[in-house]
């Protein structure tokens, strides 16, 4: 376990955001293989129907990750405070209501598959295919979310290295499972699909065992159940914020991915290895702001807001410096990465990709500070501001995929997300130099 709540703040997070970055550096390098097998062995098309529902798959189980890193961010309060009744308790509650939530979108999302994927204007060459792969993916989604609570349960109390360890695990399990399900079994995309949720349940039952030999502050009885309405009514809204938060944020990107759906199958592919590029450049971005949340929970349910100010200053110089490396790698080996990750030489697709990364990559210097004040914020318990400025992102991407994509193409899709991070980073830096509680003394 470790405590944020003193030492030098960049220390502090520079420390417990490496495992973290590790982890995220594991996962996307399964992602890129997953992406790379799929296209070398069974084609663009196949790449191109995992591709169409890689934005809603992501809406989904992105709103169940945010749902429990929220309630992370209440268990981690308590940690802060030393209350491990309370905390107890808490992890009860949040066993509840994650396990409650993750039932309800599984049976919701398998009800509407077909609604939502004409919706999204999958092709019908592809349709079958996008649908095989999207319903083990659904089917899985109540394991993915067992991982993530555990995980992010683990990580507010300190320890951010054994779900690296766990992942690692998993992430080979997963390229293995891929090779073995789509060249071995001929499973084709569904075989991607098996091979992520067996290998997520794996590493599911290793973090479940550890934390009943380990942590017995994680340990929850019966009697743990009797929470009170105030305690939910706080994880609800932390965990629900933070779920809305990315769910906003990728329900623009399907809304992004619907126009990019109607441009054809090169389209699709190049922005389908575009966004795993633009997942490595923003591998930082998500490890930080994972980092703040927890950081500055902590930290708020000590009374140090001080240090809640000292370690956004410190996460800033961190993203910012990381930003110039991504900008400098845009500019030059972009177009080598997009090779690799699709395995096509195709002209239309390689350009294309690389246009989008040369462009966007600019911009990332405001995306850095969105996530590190959207996560601090949520830390310190303001959970409207950040839904506000993703509300800002969602409509501002719906809008603007309408107004873009059929005058300028793809070019309306490159342009539409730096456009609405502009607009989103505002009521953030406002209401963070407002917040009054940052402004208080050290207790």
């Amino acid at each position: 376990m470790r405590d944020l709540t003193t030492g030098r703040p960049i220390k502090q997070i520079l420390f417990f955001m490496l495992p973290i970055l590790i982890g995220n550096i594991l996962q996307l390098t399964y992602s890129l293989v997953d992406t790379r097998v799929v296209g070398s062995v069974l084609g663009g098309n196949a790449l191109a129907a995992v591709g169409a529902t890689t934005s809603l798959s992501t809406m989904v189980i992105g709103f169940l990750q945010g749902l429990t890193n929220g309630f992370a961010v209440i268990i981690a309060r308590f940690f802060g405070a030393g209350d491990y009744k309370g905390l107890k308790r808490c992890v009860a509650a949040t066993v509840t209501l994650a396990f409650s939530a993750s039932l309800v979108l599984t049976a919701a999302t398998i009800l509407f598959l077909d609604q939502i994927l004409g919706v999204l204007h999958v092709g019908t060459d592809i349709y079958m295919m996008s649908y095989e792969y999207i319903i083990v993916i659904f089917a899985g989604m109540t394991v993915s979310m067992l991982y993530n609570l555990c995980a992010a349960m683990l990580r507010a109390i300190g320890d951010s290295v054994t779900p690296l360890i766990f992942l690692g695990i998993s992430v080979v399990l997963n390229i293995f499972g891929d090779l073995f399900c789509i060249c071995v079994l001929d499973m084709g995309v569904r075989g991607a699909a098996v091979a992520t949720v067996v290998a997520q349940l794996f590493a599911t039952a290793l973090c479940l065992i550890f934390i009943y030999k380990k942590y017995e502050l994680l340990h929850i009885k019966k009697t743990d159940f009797s929470f009170s309405r105030a305690l939910v009514r706080d994880l609800a809204g932390c965990g629900l914020s933070m779920g809305f938060m990315g769910c906003l944020v990728n329900i623009g990107s399907v809304a992004l991915q619907t126009g990019i759906n109607t441009l054809g199958n090169d389209i699709i592919v190049a922005h389908t290895a575009a966004r795993k590029i633009t997942e490595l450049f923003m591998l930082l971005f998500g490890v930080i702001g994972t980092t703040m949340a927890t950081y500055s929970g902590q930290n708020f349910g000590a009374g140090r807001f001080d240090r809640v100010k000292e370690g956004v200053r410190a996460a800033l110089i961190i993203v910012f410096i990381w930003c110039g490396i991504v900008l400098l790698c845009s500019y030059t080996i972009a177009p080598v990465l997009i090779r690799l990750v699709t395995g096509t030489d195709s002209e239309t697709v390689i350009s294309a990709a690389t246009s989008y990364l040369k462009f966007d990559t600019l911009l990332y210097w405001v995306t850095a500070i969105i996530v590190v004040l959207r996560n601090t914020m949520q830390g310190i318990g303001d959970h409207v501001t950040p839904i506000i400025s993703s509300s800002i992102e969602c409509i501002g991407k719906i809008i603007l995929v309408n107004l873009l994509v059929e005058p300028f193409g793809y070019w309306g899709i490159i342009v539409a997300e730096p456009i609405t991070w502009c607009v989103m980073v505002i009521p953030l830096v406002v209401q963070y130099l407002r917040n009054p509680m940052l402004k208080q003394k050290r207790k």
